[in-house]
């Protein structure tokens, strides 16, 4: 891709992210995110009619009297984009690759968290982190994430969503916003433990720490095979290459199945989890899919 080229894709996601940001999301995105947080400002003595649950036990004692903890609504929110960059998401057959969709989800997300003056940061995750954008405010910092989204290649093709998680949960100290980006292709969620050595899987641990949300974009052809006969089918990730016979239907059948099995994986993490989560396909409105997202 030429710069010019770069330029002029960049303008046009701008052009259309921006507007939905504006004109659509931006009253759910207030609505939904802003003020969900309450931070500790100071302690005070305790008076008639507050709270007793609010009492600081430690000040209390240090001081023989009774003190309160005062908190105020965090109003500036930090929203973390986690985007899959393996190979998988360089996949499309209908209008266009996973991996554009990505980019459009993204962006939309990150001018609707300027668009409140909050900030957006990004990790870029294949089996390893590959970047980190820091949190930050303003257009110039969103149309370089745009930039990022658009033309950066990672070093490795594989997938491993606990390393962006674990990395999340290390850089982001506050409590933020975030969300996963990604097709979930051959996630796995709990069979890394977290640094802390408990055996505690990121997820678990992000999920408790931040406002997690999921977003699978997927194609319509990761669900079922076409009966195209025989076909050579290769592994995004790992290079491995097959001969599928689609033409029979037992083959179609085990594809599907093996799709729906994989869904009710994800399913369960993100019900045992608490975590919110919509599937999108390439070739669907992805402004209905982040309605229902932001109303859950």
């Amino acid at each position: 891709m030429t710069s010019e080229e770069l330029l002029q894709k960049v303008r046009k996601i701008e052009i259309k992210t921006h507007g939905l940001s504006r004109n659509i999301f931006a009253g759910e995105y207030h609505s939904q995110f802003k003020g969900r947080g309450m931070a500790f400002s100071e302690v005070r003595e305790y008076q008639p009619g507050d709270d007793v649950r609010s009492i600081d036990w430690n000040v209390t004692a240090r001081l023989n009297k009774p003190y309160v903890k005062i908190y105020e609504e965090e109003r500036e929110l930090t929203v973390m984009l986690l985007v899959d960059v393996s190979g998988s998401r360089n996949f499309g057959t209908v209008s266009q690759m996973k991996r554009d969709t990505m980019a459009e989800v993204a962006a939309t997300l990150a001018f609707s968290t300027i668009e409140n003056n909050d900030k957006v940061g990004v990790i870029f995750f294949s089996d390893k982190v590959e970047k980190f954008i820091p949190p930050k405010k303003g257009k110039s910092h969103v149309l370089h994430i745009i930039r990022e989204l658009l033309c950066f290649e990672p070093e490795d093709k594989g997938t491993d969503i606990n390393a962006a998680l674990q990395y999340l949960i290390n850089a982001q100290k506050r409590r933020c916003t975030a969300f996963i980006i990604s097709d979930l292709m051959d996630v796995q969620f709990d069979n890394t433990p977290s640094a802390n050595g408990r055996g505690v899987a990121p997820i678990v641990i992000a999920s408790r720490k931040h406002d997690l949300s999921a977003i699978q974009i997927y194609d319509r052809r990761d669900a079922e095979l076409p009966n195209v006969g025989l076909l050579k089918v290769s592994d995004a990730e790992t290079g491995k290459r097959i001969w599928a016979d689609t033409a029979l239907r037992s083959t179609r059948e085990a594809y599907a199945k093996a799709w729906l099995k994989q869904q009710d994986a994800l399913e369960n993490v993100f019900q045992k989890t608490g975590i919110n989560h919509v599937s999108l396909r390439t070739d669907e409105d992805y402004v209905k899919a982040l309605m229902r997202l932001f109303k859950m």
